[in-house]
């Protein structure tokens, strides 16, 4: 750029050529070339341009030219990535449907335009696509036609951009089609400007950032089907197990990621595969702390990514949860070929620290550190949690398992029955996998047996139903988008691909969840998943849960609707974390290791795999099949559905009922401690390690479900032997109840007068953060419950340093965020203080004729600060929010109606009734026509006189351009009511 002339010599400069170039001057005065001039290099490259044949055939023609300081090749790239024309191209106003990808002949796509400042809908076809040259060919609203070129001619220092743009049809044949040529001119030049500036910004970004790949679409042989080029699929799978550590082989977890990834790229049929690598995904190694592991592998490979992403320090779920962020990465364009590794050498240690050799593995500097880190590295327990073991997962799944016992109505004998059962499948899958740690099949009746080589570790787990953490294995995936497969050469035969990927966290501590024997998390994952890859738990072949405990396997199959103890489907691929091994965090790279395999087989056939990391705590889940999926991938964070939970004191006397229990036995057999989880008349969970010898000889002679008891400090004594029922959780502090299209969210609180302390705005946070991802709810009501609103903060919890604030919603859960679907507060009784504040959120207000709003905070020595006095400055003429906030004194709901603030009034009683009456007529009319109008009416106040009408344009054109817009239309026209789709 510093050689570049300065602009009077540029002038000078293109004196003399067009001098000696007196066509262009004819061309120009045809109308053919810009106005804008932009040099003798673009004037030169585009006098020796040749129009596509395809332009004659339309009756009004554009063209724009510029020169851009990028090469033809990554000029190319980002053209010819048809997602990013948002990018650049000034026409683009968003899609119909899914964003296209790569530009090959014959791809079809829809956009939203703006033409002449209408909006409207073009559906495209990629009618050329070569190195020099990208061509579309479209149809608009009312027989319009359309046809665009981009050329791309090489020039010193970079590339001219050349796009024809051609017009037909009726709406350009008549008196407007000048206008609408000129209004393609000026757009044309507006896009070349901004892609000037995006190409240069890409150039002066190389190497900092990954760079955006573009995948031309593939066809897929065995389907018959052209799938989008950036479909994420493995490629290659490998592992390592090195059963016999040794001294002489002090392999570091790097090394042995590294060899399970050449194994990966020789399956996958081009070892070169691993030079091509973009991306190093790390699961992070519990046996070995690296800084960077996926630097780490890179380094061993001699491979350089420009990114490397590892997992967070501690959990299972890192297996799965890597390769769904993978597969995002490739269908976002972020990445094109990508290796996912993991591995654990916890048994070469082991064997060396016994042997007194120092490993010599390698350390990384201190400043070294991934691109990114994904997952969680929160506290795992709770102190009540950590004073009674279960910072010991044994400790905490068997307590699970206890629980699920309890539900299931089995005896001890029974229930270790069944677990054995299950547990011996798995061995006989262990016995036919080559990568096992400990191939060998174990009968259930072994399994059940106590003794040396098999000691009682937490009853009911003796050391065989326990994951074996100290193995040494490594798994490596290859996974590329389908475009860099093909490209790459990798037979399609090897291809398996990533349908869904899904990730959740249950309630985060064991202690507080309403039930230890169940996974709201795992439930809502398998919904999603199967649901967006477009099948049932039915449709299911091979599945690989994550199995830790059986517990943790019980759990995931009920929650998903799989069968417990079908010979036919043994519910793991490996052998599980007891026999396979648990190789640290990465378990889960060895189960989609493993059903790879299985699905080539059997190209038909859907699998799934788990993985779950910490007390059953974060989980993900993946769909595969090698049948190419029928919608684009995306890993799928859902909301939860809010649960009760407990709350779990530090401390306790009184009565109680044991809900689960086990004993915690020495290496001799001796039990150290009884864990005990025990349910107050109240719904709370108390955790009691017992040391007393009498409970430890009851809890393993006898069956202590449903026994009362009584509680002193880590004391019990045994009350009541007969079974009784479990008390119920508390009752939830927000409830959410949906109606049709409108969720009513109800403050739960009534003794509090629905004060709001820290637990309840999280919840709050929670379903809020539901409505706003549910598609099916469209209006949301808040209200409370007892004939009262809210008296806001909880003043008394704020009192003891517990404050509810919550980190994305601030004050109250919800009064620092934006809601974007309506809401509607119902106030009964008084909106005073916080109560107000809240209400002030909402975007409507019913309100009793009885209730009265204020913020009395300055008789308190405070401000109201969540939101009370910016909300009401803004809702209200100055004078009166000023009488509010400097008084404190309320003011009628009447009062409020008058001016403006509250929108309908109702009789006590009944403002529920009115709220709902109100959402019902909003819910009437077209989703997107409401969202579009209420962003007007929020944003609009920033916007300035001369953009007021663009801006307002702009988001009116999402509606207009919509299939409800004319659904809205034809269903006048039939006097029928319409039916909305959203789109």
């Amino acid at each position: 750029m510093a050689d570049r002339p300065d602009p009077f010599a540029r002038l000078v400069n293109t004196a003399k050529w067009l001098k000696d170039h007196p066509e262009v001057l004819i061309d120009a005065a045809k109308g053919l070339l810009p106005q804008r001039s932009t040099g003798p290099v673009a004037a030169a490259a585009e006098a020796a341009h040749e129009p596509p044949a395809g332009l004659a055939d339309y009756s009004r023609t554009a063209r724009a030219v510029r020169e851009v300081p990028t090469d033809p090749a990554r000029t190319h790239r980002t053209v010819t990535d048809l997602g990013r024309i948002g990018d650049w191209l000034a026409l683009h106003q968003g899609w119909r449907g899914e964003a296209p990808t790569g530009a090959a002949e014959g791809v079809r796509f829809v956009q939203k335009v703006k033409l002449m400042g209408i909006p409207a809908d073009v559906s495209w076809t990629v009618t050329e696509s070569t190195e020099q040259r990208l061509g579309l060919g479209g149809t608009g609203p009312m027989g319009l036609v359309i046809g665009m070129w981009v050329s791309l001619l090489p020039a010193a220092g970079g590339t001219v951009v050349v796009v024809d743009a051609g017009v037909g049809g009726d709406p350009v044949s008549g008196p407007l089609g000048g206008s609408v040529v000129r209004s393609m001119q000026e757009s044309l030049e507006s896009s070349l400007e901004e892609l000037a500036r995006l190409l240069e910004e890409q150039a002066g970004d190389e190497g900092d950032d990954a760079p955006r790949f573009a995948a031309l679409p593939v066809l897929h042989h065995a389907s018959g089907r052209t799938i989008d080029g950036r479909t994420p699929v493995i490629v290659g799978v490998g592992q390592v197990v090195e059963r016999e550590p040794s001294t002489d082989r002090l392999e570091d977890p790097a090394a042995l990621a590294a060899h399970a990834l050449q194994r990966a790229a020789e399956d996958a049929g081009v070892p070169a595969l691993l030079a091509q690598a973009d991306s190093v995904y790390a699961v992070a190694s519990a046996s070995w702390t690296y800084r960077d592991l996926g630097r780490a592998v890179a380094d061993r490979l001699g491979v350089a990514p420009h990114r490397t992403v590892m997992s967070a320090r501690f959990g299972g779920d890192a297996g799965q949860a890597l390769v769904n962020e993978a597969a995002q990465a490739v269908v976002d364009g972020e990445a094109a070929v990508v290796l996912v590794c993991g591995a654990e050498a916890g048994a070469t240690l082991s064997h060396a620290q016994k042997a007194g050799v120092d490993p010599g593995w390698p350390e990384q500097p201190a400043d070294l550190a991934p691109d990114s880190v994904i997952g969680s590295d929160r506290d795992a327990n709770t102190p009540a949690e950590v004073s009674a073991g279960l910072n010991l997962p044994v400790h905490t799944y068997a307590l699970m398992e206890q629980a699920l016992r309890g539900k299931l109505g089995t005896t001890p004998e029974e229930h270790t029955a069944r677990i054995t059962g299950l547990w011996s499948t798995f061995s006989e899958v262990a016995a036919g996998n080559p990568f096992a740690w400990q191939p060998e099949a174990q009968g259930a009746e072994r399994l059940a047996t106590a003794d040396a080589d098999n000691r009682m570790v937490s009853t009911p787990y003796p050391k065989l139903l326990c994951a074996n953490l100290q193995v040494d294995l490594a798994s490596g995936l290859v996974l590329t988008s389908a475009s860099a497969a093909e490209a790459a050469g990798v037979p399609q035969d090897r291809w398996v691909f990533v349908h869904a990927g899904a990730a959740a966290y249950d309630e985060w501590f064991v202690s507080e969840r309403g039930d230890l024997a169940a996974s709201p998390a795992i439930r809502t994952i398998g919904d999603k998943a199967l649901t967006h890859a477009g099948i049932t738990v039915d449709d299911l072949g091979p599945v690989d849960l994550y199995s830790c405990f059986p517990a943790a396997v019980q759990i995931a199959a009920t929650e998903l609707g799989l069968p417990v103890g079908d010979p036919g489907r043994p519910l793991t691929v490996t052998g599980g974390l007891t026999f396979a091994g648990g190789p640290g965090n990465n378990y889960g790279g060895h189960g989609i290791a493993s059903i790879v395999p299985l699905l080539r087989a059997d190209p038909t056939a859907y699998g799934l795999t788990t993985s779950l990391g910490w007390f059953a705590t974060k989980h993900a889940l993946g769909i595969y099949s090698a049948t190419p999926p029928a919608r684009r991938f995306c890993s799928l964070h859902p909301v939860l559905e809010p649960t009760p939970k407990r709350p779990a004191p530090e401390s306790y006397d009184g009565p109680a009922v044991v809900e689960s229990y086990t004993v915690d036995v020495d290496r001799s057999g001796d039990p150290r401690a009884t864990i005990l989880s025990l349910l107050t008349p109240a719904g709370a969970r108390v955790l009691v390690r017992s040391e007393q010898p009498e409970v430890a000889r009851a809890a393993l002679g006898e069956d202590l479900l449903g026994w009362t008891v009584q509680v002193a400090g880590q004391e019990v004594s045994f009350t009541d032997r007969s079974r009784s029922d479990l008390p119920a959780p508390p009752p939830m502090p927000v409830l959410l109840d949906r109606r049709g299209g409108v969720a009513v969210i109800t403050l739960n609180r009534p003794e509090r007068r629905n004060a709001i302390d820290l637990a309840t705005a999280e919840l709050l946070e929670q379903v809020v953060d539901l409505v706003e991802s549910d598609d099916e709810i469209r209006v949301a009501i808040l209200t409370g419950a007892g004939g009262t609103f809210s008296a806001g903060m909880d003043l008394k919890a704020a009192a003891q340093g517990s404050f509810a604030m919550t980190e994305r919603g601030g004050p109250l859960g919800i009064a620092a965020r934006r809601v974007e679907k309506p809401l509607i507060a119902a106030v009964e009784g008084h909106a005073l203080a916080g109560g107000c504040e809240l209400a002030l959120v909402s975007h409507l207000i019913i309100a009793s004729r009885e209730a009265q709003f204020g913020i009395p905070e300055p008789k308190r020595g405070l401000v109201a600060a969540a939101g009370g006095v910016m909300r009401l400055t803004q809702r209200l003429p100055r004078n009166v929010a000023m009488e509010l906030a400097l008084t404190g004194n309320p003011m009628p709901a009447t009062r409020m109606a008058e001016l403006g603030l509250v929108n309908r009034l109702a009789e006590p009683g009944e403002v529920l009734d009115a709220a709902l009456e109100l959402a019902a007529e909003i819910v009437a009319n077209a989703p997107l026509s409401v969202a579009m109008s209420k962003r007007i009416v929020e944003e609009s106040p920033d916007w300035s006189t001369e953009e007021e009408f663009d801006r307002q344009s702009d988001l009116a054109g999402v509606a207009l351009v919509s299939e409800d817009a004319v659904e809205g239309v034809a269903a006048f026209a039939e006097k029928r009511e319409p039916v909305w789709k959203g789109r």
